[in-house]
């Protein structure tokens, strides 16, 4: 007779109720995803440890093959508890995630790469800590298993580490592997359990702090499978939306002091008034902690953070998140134009529904009351809307027809900060908020463009435009801006023309491939928009009055005529200065209260 083999996954299905009651009996999470083999682990996302948590989705995995290699069968309830902790403490959310990375990596210079490890080791101590004490668990039993599992050397962090637990919960030294004999460390790990305490319910704070506690030995580091085994949070990000990163928090930038040198760890007094706990005196003023008053970051700092966080995102897709939740704070409502009237809705009876129509058109208290069996197709109705003249004017939102200049003037959006994208992402994403459809155009030399295909209400379309780069000479696509405006008809809707650049945005006037006069193209362009045309350009001195006092320069004679064309000019002095005009602009002319003339 063969035996009963027993389901390997019964044991973390039992245990997965109490794991969620240890931190509330109102914590509610998706069931852990359980499996049974390397290869389904790989499926979810998880290699190198044997367990993961997933923040898109609230998530977590483990590897029960891994956990039987590593002898740890009789923890699932300690190993649950622990990945609940990552959702339910630290890091919680995608967005602390992030936040938690970019303050370590801010105090391990040069060291960056090791952030994600760091911020792991970090949360771990906190969740394991109040696990273990307030909640009774075998946490310290499973690190007794990982020190006994084969290695060939223990690294000073993964001696730190253990030292650090032993400390928090009254173990000998050397019980769960950490040093024995080197005074360093066990001072160390002393500090370091300092720290888990003094900032249990300030985490973020002591983030820095630990992150400067472990930078001398992670200069001495070296490969350990134990403390890769531990890697739970490395790719937590994955496919998750972190918000609020594109400006640094006020206390971020300031220097995360040693915490031998922080008086809430040591009690030191001569710490607490501002002064090192070892050497000369400080002066008064020295050492001060700087704020970033709201410094924003670089495109290529956000990159790195969303990376870190577990991010498989290239520097394109980077640089549209980045440029989107920049311009969010700045939207404001684009223009609408009021028409002749507004049709209402009026109810003009019931017809039959058919699969294929919109489910939502399904009237179900009249297709109940035709029959008390509902056949789709058969006894389904929906309700018939004709159309009665409103009392109120209809309003139409004004398109957007925006080209922005990407020559080798112009700096790469991707890596630093354009306020020529910014500018135009705030502009096209307050267009779309209103119903607006939007065009745009990244342009710089010969052959050198790229656009959307026509007008559009995609915000990734436009934003995947605005964050190109091409770096190339300057050459304005006069075609687009004449295929645009040959054939449009007359009832479309108005457009409103937008050029953000410099003085090379007079190329616009050259001849076109068919010896067409730029001229002749943008007056047209004018007159078939309907919706006026503007021009902000980065230029060293504010246009003169008239072309009497213009000099020699031509483009400043191009530009005047422009004006006495039609086009309205703003001119900046500094590239900064696009972000106020965006918001003036649109204050300006497409306001909610600035109301267009009936058409």
């Amino acid at each position: 007779m063969n035996a009963t083999v027993a389901d390997p996954l019964q044991p973390w299905r039992e245990a997965w109720p109490q794991a969620l009651a240890t931190w509330s009996r109102f914590t509610r999470l998706q069931d852990p995803q359980l499996c049974s083999s390397h290869m389904q682990a790989a499926a979810q996302g998880l290699t190198g440890s044997f367990a993961a948590i997933r923040l898109a989705d609230q998530r977590i995995v483990i590897d029960v093959e891994e956990v039987q290699r590593l002898q740890l069968q009789p923890y699932a309830l300690e190993i649950l508890a622990h990945e609940i902790g990552h959702h339910v403490l630290a890091p919680a959310t995608a967005s602390d995630h992030a936040r938690l990375l970019a303050r370590i990596r801010h105090a391990l210079p040069t060291l960056e790469a090791h952030a994600p490890m760091v911020a792991n080791l970090y949360t771990d101590l906190l969740i394991n800590d109040r696990l273990q004490r307030q909640n009774g668990l075998r946490m310290d039993a499973i690190y007794r298993r990982l020190a006994a599992q084969p290695s060939q050397a223990s690294s000073p962090v993964w001696q730190l580490y253990m030292g650090i637990y032993e400390e928090l919960w009254q173990q000998p030294r050397g019980e769960l592997g950490g040093s024995t004999h080197d005074s360093a460390l066990q001072g160390d790990a002393w500090l370091g359990a300092r720290v888990v305490r003094v900032y249990a319910n300030d985490w973020m704070t002591g983030a820095g702090r630990f992150a400067t506690l472990l930078l001398p030995w992670l200069l001495e580091s070296q490969p350990d499978t134990r403390v890769d085994a531990l890697m739970d949070t490395q790719h937590a990000g994955h496919g998750s939306q972190p918000v609020g990163l594109g400006q640094r928090e006020d206390d971020e930038l300031e220097p995360a002091p040693h915490p031998a040198s922080d008086p809430r760890i040591t009690g030191d007094e001569r710490a607490a008034d501002g002064q090192p706990v070892s050497g000369p005196p400080l002066k008064p003023d020295a050492g001060q902690p700087t704020r970033s008053g709201g410094q924003m970051r670089e495109p290529f700092e956000y990159g790195q953070i969303l990376r870190a966080a577990g991010l498989d995102l290239d520097d394109h897709q980077i640089a549209v998140r980045y440029y989107r939740e920049r311009a969010l704070p700045h939207l404001i409502r684009f223009p609408s134009r009021p028409q002749p009237q507004s049709l209402e809705a009026l109810p003009e009876g019931l017809e039959p529904w058919e699969p294929g129509d919109a489910l939502d058109a399904v009237d179900w208290l009249q297709s109940v009351l035709q029959s008390p069996y509902v056949i789709p197709g058969v006894t389904t109705v929906q309700r018939v809307q004709g159309q009665a003249p409103g009392r109120e004017p209809a309003t139409e939102p004004v398109d957007l027809d925006l080209y922005v200049d990407s020559s080798g003037s112009m700096p790469n959006p991707q890596a630093w900060t354009s306020f020529l994208t910014l500018a135009g992402a705030i502009i096209a994403l307050s267009a779309l908020r209103a119903g607006a459809r939007v065009q745009a155009t990244l342009w710089s030399g010969t052959r050198q463009h790229l656009h959307t295909e026509g007008f559009v209400r995609s915000e990734d379309d436009i934003l995947k435009v605005l964050t190109g780069y091409f770096g190339g000479a300057t050459a304005f696509p006069i075609h687009r801006l004449r295929d645009t405006y040959a054939d449009r008809p007359a009832h479309a809707r108005a457009v409103h023309v937008l050029h953000i650049s410099d003085d090379g945005i007079t190329t616009m006037f050259d001849k076109d491939e068919h010896g067409n006069s730029g001229w002749d193209v943008a007056a047209k362009a004018l007159r078939t928009a309907r919706g006026g045309g503007t021009m902000a350009l980065n230029l060293f001195s504010p246009l003169p009055a008239s072309i009497a006092d213009a000099g020699n320069a031509g483009w400043t004679r191009d530009l005047l005529r422009a004006r006495d064309e039609g086009w309205n000019i703003h001119v900046v002095r500094d590239m900064a200065d696009l972000l106020q005009f965006a918001r003036a602009f649109s204050q300006q002319h497409y306001a909610p209260d600035s109301v267009a003339a009936p058409r």
